[in-house]
């Protein structure tokens, strides 16, 4: 076999694209946003999500582990909305100096009332509308913090951003086959507004769209009799939160169990929730084959 002079070999390896590929080092608030990352990235970005598989993103606790990951990110990725209310802390203490992504930009905002507040809804990403704009202020933020492999970035995010166009359509076709009255189900807690919202699913849940808060118990009770007063069958516990709660509430209404959701944390690669594609997937599913 016949060797190549070493300058031309040299020259080869200088101008191979291999050898100038930029990896994007980001950090991701949480493993939903994580895996958005992912997806539109694919080759040319390294993730690393601060809360991770089955982990609750309200009652997160960061670590100096965590303070070092965002020190040496290129670009860091939050939902926003209030969702991540340890983020500003975390970034302070860690120095990090870089870009703040909120992947929730440009989303139609829902307002609720918690304990009295009217606040603005965090868990935007549950109706698949908004996750395509999650994806495109993604895939901006990738391009331009990797401009050389824009092309590549931006193919992969148009995809991307149509599939989850077919999953919101292919949604809203699901639940329009079941009569709006059975549509109503429990949940620990008010995390699907927004899937609500674009589906026509009334959920109720005994505490509001934090996990840290607390259900009194008058609401419980006030909860249990709108729960037998308009024959509500079905409750589901969610992976990333106590279940103890929602239980009690449909012992004492008589709902029965309808399986486990995926709203705000993905399940870990072996389970059926490992992307945000897979876990809005069974959720659809889950929720339409409990009241078929």
């Amino acid at each position: 076999m016949k060797r190549l002079p070493v300058s031309l070999a040299m020259v080869m390896i200088v101008l191979s694209p291999s050898v100038w590929a930029k990896t994007v080092d980001a950090v991701a608030s949480f493993s939903v946003l994580a895996d958005m990352v992912k997806q539109v990235g694919g080759e040319h970005v390294k993730v690393t999500s601060l809360v991770g598989p089955n982990g609750d993103p309200h009652s997160f606790e960061p670590s100096p582990r965590d303070s070092q990951a965002l020190k040496q990110a290129d670009v860091v990725f939050v939902s926003g909305l209030g969702m991540e209310g340890w983020m500003n802390r975390l970034i302070s203490a860690s120095g990090y100096r870089g870009q703040v992504i909120t992947a929730s930009n440009g989303v139609n905002a829902r307002k609720m009332v918690d304990e009295g507040k009217t606040v603005t809804d965090p868990h935007a990403w549950n109706s698949a509308a908004n996750g395509a704009i999650y994806a495109r202020n993604i895939m901006e933020a990738l391009v331009a913090a990797d401009p050389d492999d824009a092309g590549d970035i931006r193919r992969r995010g148009e995809a991307y951003i149509q599939q989850l166009d077919k999953l919101d359509l292919w949604a809203k076709t699901q639940f329009a086959a079941i009569p709006r009255a059975k549509r109503k189900v429990i949940t620990s807690h008010d995390a699907f507004g927004y899937f609500g919202r674009e589906y026509g699913v009334t959920f109720l849940a005994p505490v509001g769209f934090s996990t840290e808060s607390e259900a009194g118990a008058g609401n419980v009770a006030a909860l249990i009799d709108q729960i037998k007063r308009e024959h509500i069958k079905t409750y589901f516990m969610e992976n990333q939160t106590d279940p103890r709660l929602v239980k009690q509430v449909a012992a004492a209404s008589g709902a029965q169990p309808g399986g486990e959701l995926y709203p705000e944390a993905l399940s870990k690669a072996d389970g059926p929730a490992a992307t945000y594609e897979a876990a809005f997937k069974h959720n659809v599913d889950t929720i339409v084959n409990s009241m078929k």
